[in-house]
């Protein structure tokens, strides 16, 4: 498959069934744990559409991190149109909150392939960083946000909330914690 030819409508079906799976069996936590061949019944396909599609594990596991990085940045854009900068900022961040909520495992493992630079995850990362620091810097020459953090700040932030989503208290922590961001970021009146 050539990223230069379009899928026909019934392989693109397949593919987009294997990586819905793939998305539900992360949030299961149990993505490591199936066989790799399982993916392709769970999916309601034959194996030889799942190793077309996805010649390993790891591909499948980076085509799920594309597209939640995909949405992720198309909900920052969404949100830069529509609201005033600031608003924008603190409502991303506290959407991420609950994608992770939503999504534990996956949330877990988008941490470990954020942190992992290499090839194609390194572009993605850089895709969402550089979201966020659309949101930041729309905020800055709003005003009311300080011009003296960046977004590697802010995904740093990101990346801990993520990586401690199994404490006990987890979802209060990080509510609060990007509360605190935000209220750091402010520019002081």
């Amino acid at each position: 498959m050539t990223a230069d030819k379009p899928l026909r409508a019934d392989a693109r079906r397949n593919r987009d069934a294997l990586i819905a799976k793939a998305r539900e069996v992360f949030d299961a936590g149990d993505f490591f744990d199936l066989r790799f061949d399982d993916f392709a019944g769970l999916a309601g396909v034959g194996t030889g559409t799942l190793y077309r599609h996805f010649p390993t594990r790891e591909a499948l596991a980076e085509a799920v991190y594309h597209g939640e990085v995909a949405a992720l940045c198309d909900r920052a854009r969404e949100l830069q149109a529509t609201l005033p900068a600031a608003e924008a900022l603190a409502a991303f961040l506290r959407g991420m909150v609950d994608h992770i909520a939503a999504h534990p495992g996956l949330a877990r493992t988008l941490a470990t392939l954020l942190a992992d630079r290499s090839s194609a995850r390194a572009e993605s990362s850089q895709e969402l960083e550089q979201a966020v620091a659309d949101l930041v810097a729309a905020a800055v020459r709003e005003g009311t946000v300080r011009d003296d953090v960046d977004a590697g700040a802010v995904m740093m932030t990101l990346h801990g909330i993520g990586a401690a989503h199994d404490r006990p208290q987890w979802r209060t922590e990080a509510d609060d914690l990007i509360t605190l961001l935000l209220d750091g970021l402010r520019r002081p009146r």
